[in-house]
């Protein structure tokens, strides 16, 4: 479901902007950083680099996904 909201002029250029290099609609953008602002701050104790990872992987396909292989140290 979409929903119409009225956004800043200069919000919607700097996510024109942004979503260019992220491969994006300036929308989709927008949507991101309001997915990436909720989750920071419902954990507030995580980095917002690591949340935004973490938001990006879950968008990729299964199957382009590396497994985590630990480093294990003697």
């Amino acid at each position: 479901m979409s929903i119409a909201i009225q956004i800043d002029d200069e919000l919607y250029a700097t996510a024109q902007n942004t979503a260019k290099g992220e491969y994006r609609s300036a929308e989709a953008q927008i949507a991101f950083w309001a997915r990436l602002g909720k989750a920071a701050l419902d954990n507030p104790d995580l980095p917002i680099e690591f949340i935004r990872e973490i938001l990006i992987s879950k968008s990729q396909e299964r199957e382009l996904a590396e497994p985590f292989i630990p480093v294990t140290y003697r």
